[in-house]
């Protein structure tokens, strides 16, 4: 378990964002969040800001961003707001879980009761980061 900021992948970073719940990585075409130990992430108190400000960084929707959640610290997420996510018409290329524990890998399971087919589960951020980096050698393809 690591922080993107320890690694090799942080040189390629384009900006980070920072707040009180956590901690967001931005590069050309994915996100990796790290939220911090215990908190309760919520659409009201935490995600409609950060959805926000990166929509307005990227000039986006999302529609072509994936975005990565490295679970190195425990928190629980509220997987209904996911449906707020999608009435304020936010889309995702994918959505990537990396989870270190068994709890981690369950949470990942009910979550994607609500994202279904974009959301996978990996073990490392190495193949979280290749994945995404996948999905956009897609993009550039079907061009």
């Amino acid at each position: 378990m690591e922080s993107v900021k320890n690694t090799i992948f942080y040189q390629d970073a384009i900006q980070e964002l920072n707040y009180s719940y956590g901690d967001f990585y931005l590069f050309e075409t994915f996100i990796v969040g790290e939220i911090k130990k215990d908190v309760v992430f919520t659409w009201k108190d935490h995600a409609k800001a950060v959805v926000e400000e990166i929509a307005d960084l990227y000039d986006q929707n999302g529609k072509d961003l994936v975005y990565i959640t490295n679970r190195i610290h425990p928190y629980s997420v509220v997987p209904s707001d996911w449906l707020h996510f999608f009435k304020y018409s936010y889309a995702l290329k994918g959505y990537g879980i990396i989870s270190y524990t068994k709890k981690g890998k369950l949470n990942a399971m009910l979550e994607k009761l609500f994202m279904r087919s974009k959301i996978q589960s990996f073990n490392s951020l190495i193949d979280a980061i290749n994945w995404a980096k996948s999905l956009s050698k897609t993009k550039e393809s079907a061009a």
